[in-house]
């Protein structure tokens, strides 16, 4: 970070910015050791960034599924800096100088390769929302900036992230096998019927209202081809991971939408899932 580092980007796991009670201030000592949480390693790193260029320009970029993550992350390492009675100075670069990006990765990942890398689909977008003083570290055509990325989040978080667990909520109940597939779940019957049923019934209608039911239909269109790829073996077991937290993150933000702006709409299927455990 005292180098040339313009961009830095995060995308760590569903639980990735919870806090370490056993991190504090002293982390920032030149000869501590390194936090356990990322947003304290983050914290630290930007301490000794502000240091050591603290005219240097900075975007964070983070790709975590959360809405308005930048601004989120954002908030979260500077409440720390607070609690940790860093310098005001300091504190307020973070607030000035820092470019907090809010930022979305639409792309499957089925499974880790070792010792570095991935199985990923071909389909890939990385959405971010244009700001002043945005860097961005490359140039790529799945790369775009938008004045508009909530469009971009409803299209990817209410189709193909609450489809993924809505299939594992099927498998649940289904008591289907333990290294049964996304693929394998959409070519079974049983389970593939209430997905579309959900997608038809209880999630289009509050797109619809929303403004958009047109890009959604191509949206889901698409988005069938990348469940049923051969070549992912991107397994429920995987998905159903922290499933609560998941359900209440893709699940409940729909029927919290369809409340107010379809507020006859009825979500049995979705209303279900939330209630189990």
């Amino acid at each position: 970070m005292r180098g040339p580092v313009r961009v830095v980007v995060s995308n760590t796991g569903d639980d990735g910015w919870a806090l370490s009670l056993r991190d504090g201030a002293t982390l920032l000592a030149d000869t501590a050791p390194a936090p356990e949480a990322f947003p304290a390693r983050l914290l630290v790193l930007l301490h000794d960034r502000w240091q050591a260029a603290p005219d240097a320009a900075l975007t964070l970029l983070p790709c975590e599924l959360v809405s308005r993550n930048g601004a989120v992350l954002g908030d979260l390492v500077v409440a720390l800096a607070r609690s940790w009675r860093c310098p005001d100075a300091f504190i307020d670069w973070l607030l000035s100088h820092v470019v907090w990006a809010n930022s979305l990765v639409d792309r499957i990942v089925a499974q880790a390769l070792e010792p570095v890398g991935a199985v990923a689909e071909p389909y890939a977008l990385w959405a971010v929302q244009a700001q002043p003083r945005l860097q961005l570290p490359c140039r790529h055509p799945a790369l775009i900036v938008t004045d508009d990325l909530a469009r971009h989040e409803r299209l990817k978080l209410f189709l193909l992230n609450l489809g993924h667990t809505m299939l594992a909520e099927l498998w649940r109940v289904f008591d289907r096998a333990p290294d049964m597939t996304v693929r394998q779940a959409m070519e079974d019957p049983a389970l593939r019927q209430p997905l579309e049923d959900t997608w038809q019934h209880e999630v289009l209608p509050v797109l619809a209202a929303l403004g958009q039911i047109d890009e959604a239909l191509v949206y889901l269109d698409g988005l069938r081809d990348r469940l049923l790829n051969p070549f992912l073996e991107h397994r429920l077991a995987d998905i159903a991971q922290n499933h609560a937290s998941k359900k209440a993150r893709r699940l409940l933000p729909v029927v919290e939408l369809a409340r107010r702006h379809v507020p006859a709409l009825a979500q049995p299927r979705l209303r279900a899932a939330l209630r189990t455990s």
